[in-house]
């Protein structure tokens, strides 16, 4: 019975990153590029509560069915400021994995982030990802393929100490630097000991979900694949670089 509801929890899951990814690509059919990943006067990107930070999860919510709340953001002000308090608390049910606990979050959350680069690095203007500081990536520089190449997927989120589904840092962005799951792992050693995890404001982090095994992953064509946590670290990052030229297997997908 366990085994059958994770099941349909999974299912819901990949319906959620495959909507996601349609609302992607409906935007880039609008206006020609892809939403950028974070929008910030300069960079790298601190994970902390001070900046600019609207992301393409804010540029993306027209295509959710989400309108309202994209008219209810104050894009003069940054993603912080009061103007944008009550939106930001609004929770968005397409970017819940229903096999995540219920988050003890104070803002929106989202348990997807875009992917902004093949390694850990910061959140800059210069990474080789599709999402990433004031990018403009379009259809024709994803050279690799959007079938090849990683657009979203799954994170884990950390409860009170995300900065929500509004904040362009690594709340809605990562990369595949870290193997699978491992910031799952990381997240449960410093809830066990009861301290936070040790992270600098630089460090983004990589895809985790409470699906035993690995993660589900959302690609430029729309497709959704569930990536064992076991996956080679060179295909990983291999799915996450735009336009490296390297061959992968339809079978590493």
């Amino acid at each position: 019975m366990q085994a059958a509801r994770e099941a349909a929890r999974r299912i819901q899951c990949t319906n959620n990153l495959s909507q996601v990814a349609l609302a992607i690509q409906n935007y880039n059919m609008a206006h020609f590029v892809y939403p950028p990943g974070t929008v910030n006067d300069e960079g790298p990107i601190k994970s902390v509560a001070e900046g600019y930070h609207h992301n393409w999860i804010s540029q993306v919510l027209p295509y959710l069915e989400e309108t309202n709340a994209y008219l209810h953001i104050d894009f003069d002000a940054g993603v912080y400021d009061d103007s944008n308090a009550e939106v930001r608390r609004f929770q968005i049910a397409t970017f819940e994995c229903p096999s995540s606990p219920t988050a003890r979050a104070t803002v929106g959350y989202s348990d997807y982030a875009g992917c902004h680069h093949p390694g850990e690095t910061p959140i800059d203007v210069d990474n080789l990802g599709v999402f990433f500081l004031n990018s403009a990536v379009r259809y024709e520089d994803v050279t690799d393929g959007s079938s090849y190449t990683i657009f979203v997927g799954e994170k884990v989120t950390e409860d009170e100490r995300t900065l929500g589904w509004m904040s362009g840092t690594r709340a809605t962005l990562r990369n595949t630097g870290t193997p699978i799951n491992e910031d799952l792992e990381r997240s449960r050693r410093a809830e066990a000991t009861e301290s936070p995890v040790d992270k600098s404001k630089l460090f983004v982090g990589g895809f985790s979900s409470h699906h035993p095994g690995g993660a589900n992953f959302a690609y430029g064509d729309g497709h959704v694949s569930f990536l064992s946590e076991n996956a080679d670290p060179e295909t990983l990052e291999q799915l996450a670089h735009r336009a490296d030229g390297e061959l992968v297997s339809s079978d590493d997908r």
